[in-house]
C-alpha cells in the first residue's frame, strides 16, 4: 500500500514533535520522573530480596519493648547517657570493630551532667583502642541555632575536607554532638537526601559548603576503617544497592543486651559482637525515625544508614545509566516504529513486536540490577507506546476513511450489505485496485418508447420519471445480489458474480429480470399517463469478463468489460422483435433445473458470425410480443 502524501507529512511532523518532547523528558525528567522512579523501585524491591546484607553489620535496636522495659531499669526516655557508656564498654570488651550511634547527642544533659561525664570517660578509654566510635551531626542553615563558625577553623574538628574551591572566609552552621568531648568527635552528617518525589534512593558521601566537603557518617566510617570511599572530586553521593526486605540487618533489642550486662552468668555469647560494626539506633514507633525508600514507605532510618555503610564497605553501590543513553535508545526505537508504519506493516504486528521488545528490555533491566546496574526503562517505553498509539490511531482513521469512501463509492453499484461483506474480506485499498477475470452474468435493460415519452414532457419531468423508474429497478437488482455497473441514458447495465463470488449468479440474474418486469408493470399502473409503447427489453448472457476498477488516476469506475458484456448488449437489442426478457444458452445451462425456459430459436447478432440461441424464462408470467406466456 502506497503511503499517501498527507500521511507522510503527518507522520513526519508527529515524529519530530515526539522526538523533541521525548528527548527533553529523558534528558531532564519532569512529567515521567515519578512513574519511572517508582517502577525502578519496584524492580529493586524484588531484586533486594535476592541479596543478603553484610552479616558483620549488626543493629542494637531501641525498640518499643526496650522503651517499656528500660523504664523500670533506668527511667523514662531519654535515658541517662551513662547507659550507653556501659554498653560501649561491653562492646569494646567483646572486640567490636566499630560502634556507630544513630542517636542525637546535640544537647548536654543539664539535669544529669555526671551521666554525660561517665559516658565521655568510657568513650575516651576506648578511643585509642581498635574499637572506633562514631557520632552523627546535621548541618543547618546559618539562620538557625547550632554550632556556628569559620569553616577553616571548624575543619580539623568536624573533618571538613578543603577542595581547590574552598573559601577560607566562609562560615557554616552545624549541629554536632555537643554532649560529647570534642576529642571524640569522629563525626559525619546523616542528613536525609530525597529525590523530587520525596523518596530516598541515594545517600550523601559529602555535602558541599562553599568548597569545603563534609563527609557523611558512612563515609567517615569507611575512611577510619581503612575502606577507600569515593573521593569528593569523583562523587558526592551513591545510589544505594538495597539488601533484603524491610528489616534486612540483624537486630538485637537494646534491653536484651543491656539486661545481660549485670548478670552474673550472662546468657548471651561473649563474642557476639566480635569484629562487628555495631549500629545503635531506634525504630520505636514513638521516636518516628522513618524514611520513604524504594523498599518501604516507612523504612527505618537506621537500616538506611546500615545500607550505606554496607555499600561503602563492600563496594556495592548502584551504577545508573546516563540520561543520554535513554534518549538514544528512545530515538532509535522510535525510528524503528516509524519505519514499520511507513512500510505499511500491520499495526497489530507492530504492537506484538513492541510488546515482546518491552518484555525483553524489562527483564534485561531487572537482570542488570544483580550486576549493580540500574537501567530506567519505563519512561522510554511510555513514550514509545504513546508514539505507537498516536500512529496507530491515525492509521486506523485512514483505514476507516478509506472504508467509508469505498462503502460510499461501491454502494452506488452494489447492495450496501454486500459491500460490507466484500470489504471485510479484503482491505478497501485492495478492492479499489483489484482487477480480475471472472465468470459472471451480465444484464442489459433498455426502455422502449423513450422518444414518445420525451416528446410530451419537459426535461425536468423526464429526468424525475427516469429517476423513479431507476430507483425501482436498482432496488430489484440489489435484492437479487446484483451489481449496478452503469446507467447509459435510459439503459441499465448490471452483472452478477462479482465483486463477491456467487455460484448462483445466473439464476439470480434471471430472477432479477423477472422481478424487474413485474416492477415495470407496477410502475406503469402507478403512472397511467405513460405512452402505450412504454416498455423495456432485458438481455442476459453469462461468460468470462474482466471486472474491477478501471479508468485513469483522475477517475475510475467499477465495471465489467469483454465479449460477454458486448453479447449481453446485443441480446438486449433482440428484445424488440422477440420478448421482453431474452436469455442466452450459456445462462440457461448455468441455471440448470432451477428455472424453466422457452426456446425461441437461433438468431444472428451484430458482431458475431455464429447464431445465438435465445430463450425466455417461463417460471413466471412475462410478456412476449404483447402476449402473456406462462
Amino acid at each position: 500500500m502506497r503511503l499517501s502524501p498527507n500521511f507522510s507529512k503527518w507522520i513526519t511532523l508527529l515524529s519530530l514533535l515526539f522526538g523533541l518532547f521525548g528527548s527533553a523528558e529523558l534528558l531532564a525528567p519532569r512529567f515521567l520522573f515519578s512513574l519511572d522512579a517508582r517502577f525502578s523501585d519496584w524492580l529493586m524491591r524484588h531484586d533486594a530480596l535476592q541479596h543478603k546484607p553484610d552479616p558483620d553489620i549488626v543493629i542494637i535496636n531501641i525498640d518499643d519493648i526496650s522503651l517499656a522495659q528500660m523504664n523500670d531499669m533506668v527511667g523514662k526516655w531519654t535515658w541517662p547517657r551513662a547507659v550507653y557508656g556501659e554498653l560501649i564498654q561491653a562492646l569494646h570488651q567483646q572486640g567490636a570493630r566499630a560502634i556507630v550511634f544513630d542517636l542525637s547527642f546535640e544537647d548536654r544533659d543539664k539535669d544529669r551532667p555526671e551521666s554525660d561525664l561517665a559516658f565521655n570517660q568510657a568513650a575516651l578509654n576506648i578511643d585509642q583502642s581498635r574499637t572506633k566510635i562514631f557520632f552523627p551531626l546535621t548541618h543547618k542553615a546559618t539562620s538557625t541555632d547550632g554550632y556556628h563558625g569559620n569553616l577553616k577553623q571548624l575543619a580539623p574538628i568536624l573533618g571538613l575536607i578543603a577542595t581547590p574551591l574552598a573559601d577560607a572566609n566562609t562560615t557554616g552552621n552545624f549541629l554536632p554532638p555537643l554532649a560529647i568531648d570534642q576529642r571524640l568527635w569522629r563525626v559525619g552528617s546523616i542528613n536525609f537526601q530525597a529525590d523530587a518525589d520525596g523518596v530516598g534512593r541515594r545517600y550523601a558521601l559529602y555535602s558541599d559548603h562553599a568548597g569545603w566537603k563534609l563527609p557523611s557518617l558512612p563515609t567517615r566510617i569507611a575512611m577510619d576503617l581503612g575502606v577507600s570511599p569515593p573521593t569528593p572530586s569523583s562523587a558526592n553521593d551513591i545510589r544505594l544497592a538495597w539488601r533484603g526486605g524491610a528489616a534486612p540487618y540483624q537486630r538485637i533489642s537494646f534491653v536484651d543486651v543491656y539486661a545481660d550486662l549485670d548478670r552474673q552468668h550472662p546468657t548471651r555469647s561473649r563474642t557476639e559482637f566480635k569484629d562487628k560494626i555495631v549500629l545503635i539506633g531506634t525504630d520505636a514507633t514513638s521516636l518516628n525515625d522513618r524514611k520513604a525508600t524504594p523498599i518501604a514507605s516507612d523504612y527505618a532510618g537506621m537500616d538506611m544508614l546500615a545500607t550505606a555503610i554496607d555499600n561503602l564497605k563492600n563496594h556495592l553501590s548502584m551504577r545508573v545509566t546516563q540520561p543520554w543513553h535513554s534518549c538514544v535508545f528512545f530515538l532509535v526505537s522510535m525510528a524503528a516504529i516509524w519505519l514499520c508504519f511507513v512500510r505499511r506493516i500491520h499495526a497489530l504486528r507492530i504492537a506484538l513486536g513492541l510488546t515482546l521488545f518491552t518484555l525483553i528490555c524489562g527483564l534485561t533491566s531487572y537482570a542488570a540490577l544483580s550486576h549493580l546496574l540500574l537501567i530506567p526503562v519505563l519512561a522510554p517505553f511510555l513514550l514509545l507506546w504513546s508514539y505507537f498509539f498516536a500512529l496507530a490511531l491515525h492509521d486506523y482513521w485512514q483505514v476507516e476513511q478509506s472504508y467509508q469512501a469505498t462503502l460510499k463509492e461501491f454502494g452506488r453499484y452494489v447492495n450496501p450489505h454486500v459491500v460490507k461483506k466484500w470489504i471485510n474480506k479484503s482491505s478497501a485499498q485492495h478492492i479499489a485496485e483489484k482487477v480480475e477475470s471472472k465468470t459472471i452474468t451480465v444484464l442489459f435493460s433498455d426502455i422502449r418508447g423513450f422518444t414518445s415519452l420525451s416528446e410530451n414532457r419537459s426535461p425536468e419531468e423526464v429526468v424525475a420519471l427516469l429517476n423513479r423508474y431507476f430507483a425501482l429497478q436498482v432496488e430489484v437488482i440489489f435484492r437479487f445480489n446484483g451489481t449496478v455497473d452503469k446507467f447509459i441514458g435510459d439503459c441499465i447495465m448490471a452483472f452478477w458474480g462479482a465483486p463477491l463470488d456467487n455460484p448462483e449468479h445466473a439464476r439470480d440474474a434471471v430472477l432479477a429480470a423477472i422481478a424487474m418486469s413485474e416492477a415495470l408493470e407496477k410502475f406503469k399502473r402507478d403512472n397511467n399517463d405513460l405512452p402505450p409503447d412504454f416498455d423495456v427489453g432485458i438481455g442476459i448472457h453469462s461468460g468470462t469478463a474482466v471486472v474491477g476498477s478501471i479508468g485513469s488516476d483522475m477517475r475510475k469506475e467499477f465495471t465489467a468489460i469483454g465479449d460477454t458484456v458486448n453479447l449481453a448488449s446485443r441480446i438486449e437489442g433482440q428484445t424488440k422483435d422477440l420478448a421482453r426478457i431474452l436469455v442466452s444458452q450459456e445462462t440457461v445451462l448455468l441455471c440448470g433445473d432451477a428455472l424453466d425456459f422457452h426456446p425461441l430459436g437461433s438468431y444472428k447478432v451484430k458482431g458475431r458470425e455464429q447464431a445465438v440461441q435465445l430463450f425466455t424464462p417461463t417460471s413466471a408470467t412475462v410478456v412476449v410480443n404483447d402476449k402473456d406466456v406462462a
